[in-house]
């Protein structure tokens, strides 16, 4: 599972980093991004979360 977050559409709230700090980091701009592009199988409840959590929908999966 590759996690993908669209940093157009992203508004900077942090959520992605709260529930799965593994995978997702805020950056100096305030916009989300993926730190780790093949994450363990434990994470993948936690990104499939974000993926719900995220308020504009900038998080998905492929």
């Amino acid at each position: 599972m590759k996690a993908v977050v669209d940093r157009d559409l992203c508004i900077g709230c942090g959520l992605c980093e709260q529930a799965c700090p593994e995978v997702f980091r805020m950056g100096e701009d305030g916009i989300a991004y993926v730190i780790d592009d093949d994450p363990p199988i434990e994470t993948y409840p936690d990104i499939e979360g974000c993926v719900e959590l995220c308020p504009v929908a900038a998080i998905s999966v492929a």
